[in-house]
């Protein structure tokens, strides 16, 4: 919580540094999924890096990580003992895009138009009573947005959820 306050916080300032570069997404991915591992393990949930090892992105490598690790922890967040977390990312004509798939409880539809905005309050809690604020997603969509990318959820409410968005291999926008 603390370190998205930081960083939405920064990013409304305007003081967050925008560095796009050239990133393998595979090492980026495996980082990230070191960093939830705990919080993985205590339950039981498989965390999956599908990302192909050469997979090359050109992307703000902290922006990067700090949206995979909200999209992963959420994902585990919201499933259940023994469940599953994949990673994985495709080439699309300018773009790459990425997605985050859980076999978690998923999402009501009527929730999902909720998730990105910050006036509108959904906090539900975790399958094993973990809370949150939505601020993380919240800061997804800004920084994917600052990338000139999209992001869109799909689920189905006892199956899971896939959150995939995408971030052109050439930034659209500075800040």
């Amino acid at each position: 919580l603390l370190d998205n306050l930081l960083e939405w916080s920064r990013l409304q300032q305007r003081g967050l540094m925008f560095t796009p570069g050239h990133i393998n997404l595979f090492e980026l991915v495996d980082d990230v999924l070191k960093q939830i591992k705990g919080q993985a393990g205590a339950k039981n949930i498989k965390l999956i890096n599908l990302v192909h090892n050469q997979f090359n992105c050109f992307a703000d490598e902290n922006m990067l990580k700090i949206i995979i690790r909200n999209l992963v922890s959420n994902a585990v967040k919201f499933t259940e003992q023994g469940g599953r977390v994949d990673v994985n990312a495709v080439k699309t004509d300018n773009f790459t895009g990425i997605s985050v798939t859980d076999n978690g409880v998923g999402i009501q539809p009527e929730n999902i138009e909720k998730l990105f905005k910050i006036e509108t309050e959904i906090s539900t809690r975790g399958t094993a009573s973990e809370t949150g604020t939505g601020l993380g997603l919240i800061l997804c969509r800004e920084f994917i947005e600052k990338h000139g990318g999209n992001i869109k959820v799909e689920s189905t409410p006892g199956k899971g959820s896939k959150f995939s968005f995408t971030i052109p291999d050439k930034p659209a926008t500075k800040f």
